[in-house]
């Protein structure tokens, strides 16, 4: 695609966490400003710290955001959405768009992972859409059909067709998609979020070869997953 233009924000707390994160630590700044104060004995104001401090930091935990760089050649390679698990490597029907089969790779993220998505490959957005669902265990086949989830084609410079499936798990109530139909799009790129333990389909041209296997880890806009033919 010639000269990749990087639109790369360099941010270590994800900007989808930033009000949650800041409201819950005033709040616990607060409420146990209250208790050394007003109560004498400071083992209600010590557990209190022990407990939401914890909980605390394991929000900030899920939204973090490591900056990251592809190192090398991006053309006909398919990157890692999402940071995670590979928990589906197999050819699907798939009759929503294509009509025809298609290499599925999935990515499960457990609320420990990263939750950030980055473009899996260069070209440019046909088209995002949404749908509302169920909240299945993001890990189970029907929840790439039937649960909440954002669909985003990406055309590729020479014409193959890429979709990714942003989908919403058991706990997850919030997808989040910055991805815009009509432009251009880029690895190294967020292309959203998904608030806890969630999943990133991938369906590319059966032509595709796979570069992973079941079960193995992947680091987002790092792990090569596939490359196109």
């Amino acid at each position: 695609m010639g000269e990749r233009i990087k639109k790369l924000k360099k941010i270590r707390i994800h900007r989808e966490g930033t009000n949650e994160l800041t409201i819950s630590m005033l709040v616990v700044a607060i409420v146990g400003t209250l208790l050394w104060v007003f109560i004498d004995t400071k083992i209600p104001f010590w557990c209190f710290i022990l407990v939401f401090g914890a909980a605390w930091a394991m929000a900030l935990n899920f939204y973090r955001c490591p900056i990251r760089y592809f190192n090398g050649d991006t053309e006909k390679l398919v990157v890692a959405p999402a940071d995670g698990k590979i928990v589906v490597v197999e050819e699907v029907e798939e009759n929503e768009y294509f009509h025809d089969k298609r290499l599925m790779i999935s990515i499960f993220m457990s609320p420990l992972n990263v939750h950030a998505n980055w473009f899996p490959v260069d070209g440019k957005v046909r088209f995002v859409k949404h749908f509302d669902g169920n909240y299945h265990k993001a890990w189970l086949p029907k929840a790439s059909e039937e649960n909440e989830h954002a669909d985003i084609m990406i055309d590729t410079p020479d014409g193959q067709e890429v979709l990714v499936r942003q989908i919403a798990g058991a706990m997850a109530r919030r997808i989040v998609t910055y991805a815009k139909a009509g432009e251009e799009c880029y690895i190294d790129e967020h292309l959203g979020f998904i608030k806890l333990g969630s999943r990133v389909d991938v369906y590319l041209p059966l032509t595709s070869r796979a570069c992973i296997t079941m079960n193995q880890p992947t680091t987002g806009d790092q792990t090569v997953i596939a490359k196109l033919a």
